[in-house]
């Protein structure tokens, strides 16, 4: 770290709770200089809530699906891993944009931030068409595909459309709040969340149950409710950008095609969305293995590993903090300070989901109870919880050290960790721990750990190297 940089951090930051209040009203600091500890509460208060709203969506979901059974709860399951492939390329995109506008904020440039978050826009909206148009209209002979019994089908199939048709509100509310938190403005991110959960709290029992002058839609409704909420957040960043805020504002002039701009976002999008392709397709496996045992093993599944998204979304709030921070300060000249403030992320987010572990194992039971009350589905579920608990710490770190790679610019390096972690080494260890000894589906979930224990040390070795600071974006 750079000496002035190093005197500012040591200064005496205001107090913990005045700096929380700024947090959630919105903070506008510079993030490249100051201390650290204060610039990483600012930005990760607001966007830890952020991923705590967004994973409100899938627990409000399987909470009322729950009650109507194990093969809505199956199709929310088989659907959801689909789904992790939008997820893959919503955060691929979101990654490449919040490094670009991260970068072009510390170096002070706000015009070339705007004009790089309106590229970004033009190829979500492209890909948006793109995804959804098919995977709408064939949504049942891909829940067939993934193993689903007809009975899962019959059930699922309007589900599995209108979650699968209209996944581009998922990718847009993703890159819309990329470019929010790429820019410092983390808080409104966070505000735009809490507009679609609201939405999505009030229509869900609606809409699956009939209540008032609401259809009653069954697990069709959870999906209806799910996009209208997400889609009517997606038009208030819309309204938001082109209002404008303290750090970016787009204006009419942006909106046009930079060839030159796209391209770049392009080329580094392209490895994102690969890398998060690559983990989560990783998901896709993993159920297909699981579909195996019937259809209370995927229930269960997929009600505890809802709950465990609940809490990990949260460190992922830590991790998009880093990302930012990272960015920003490599734009200010500044890399010490980018890798400090990775380090430091790191732990907090160590103690954080150590402790959600702890949790998860000593009360793992009580906690599926709360959303499903089939024996058998609360059984597996448990076990689910205590196995996933085992490697929280590890996940603590994978998240933290591949986002700030990604915050780098760099993101080749989380691609090949990635693919070697999941598909060289998970998905062959599940196959076999699961249907070649006598752990069946439990083999499935020890293999997950095992994988992301590697990965963690992995991604370690590489962060040391460095080479991520001269990346250029």
């Amino acid at each position: 770290m750079n000496p002035s940089s190093e005197a500012v951090s040591s200064a005496n930051p205001p107090a913990f709770w005045p700096s929380v209040w700024e947090a959630l009203r919105g903070s506008h600091q510079d993030y490249t200089a100051g201390n650290l500890n204060r610039a990483i509460l600012l930005l990760a208060i607001p966007m830890v809530l952020e991923m705590v709203l967004e994973s409100l969506f899938a627990v409000v979901d399987v909470f009322w699906v729950g009650r109507l059974g194990a093969n809505a709860v199956a199709t929310v399951g088989i659907t959801e891993s689909m789904l992790a492939l939008v997820f893959a390329v919503g955060m691929g995109l979101s990654l490449s944009t919040t490094a670009m506008v991260a970068r072009r904020t510390g170096e002070k440039d706000p015009e070339d931030a705007a004009i790089s978050a309106v590229q970004a826009i033009a190829l979500g909206l492209m890909i948006s068409l793109g995804l959804g148009i098919p995977t709408g209209i064939f949504a049942p002979q891909l829940l067939r595909a993934m193993g689903a019994s007809p009975d899962i089908v019959a059930v699922g199939s309007g589900y599995a459309r209108i979650a699968l048709g209209g996944c581009g509100a998922i990718i847009m509310l993703f890159l819309n709040n990329a470019i929010f938190r790429g820019a410092g403005d983390a808080a409104i991110a966070m505000r735009l969340l809490w507009v679609s959960n609201i939405i999505n709290l009030i229509l869900d029992p609606c809409l699956i149950f009939g209540l008032g002058p609401f259809p009653r839609l069954g697990v069709t409704g959870a999906a209806l409710a799910t996009f209208t909420g997400r889609s009517i957040g997606v038009l208030y960043q819309f309204y938001r950008l082109l209002k404008g805020t303290e750090r970016i504002h787009v204006l009419t002039r942006h909106l046009r095609l930079n060839l030159e701009v796209l391209w770049r976002l392009l080329r580094v999008s392209l490895t994102g969305i690969l890398q998060f392709t690559i983990a989560n397709a990783s998901w896709i496996g993993l159920v297909r293995i699981i579909s195996l045992f019937g259809a209370s093993a995927v229930a269960g599944y997929t009600v505890a590993i809802r709950i465990v998204i609940f809490f990990i979304l949260p460190s992922w709030g830590l991790s998009n903090a880093a990302a930012t921070l990272v960015g920003q300060n490599l734009g200010a000249g500044h890399p010490d300070r980018s890798e400090q403030a990775v380090w430091r992320t790191g732990l907090y987010n160590m103690i954080f989901l150590g402790t959600i572990g702890v949790f998860f194992f000593l009360f793992a039971t009580p906690i599926l109870r709360l959303f499903v009350h089939d024996p058998a589905v609360v059984s597996i579920g448990a076990t689910c919880l205590r196995i996933f608990s085992c490697g929280n710490i590890a996940y603590a770190y994978v998240m933290v050290l591949l986002q700030a790679f990604n915050g780098a610019g760099d993101t080749v390096t989380p691609t090949y960790v990635n693919f070697f972690g999941f598909w060289v080494l998970e998905i062959p260890l599940a196959w076999l721990l699961a249907v070649h000894t006598r752990l069946q589906w439990e083999g499935v979930l020890v293999a997950f750990v095992c994988a992301e224990c590697v990965v963690a040390l992995v991604s370690l070795v590489l962060f040391r190297r460095g080479k991520w600071k001269v990346q250029k974006i």
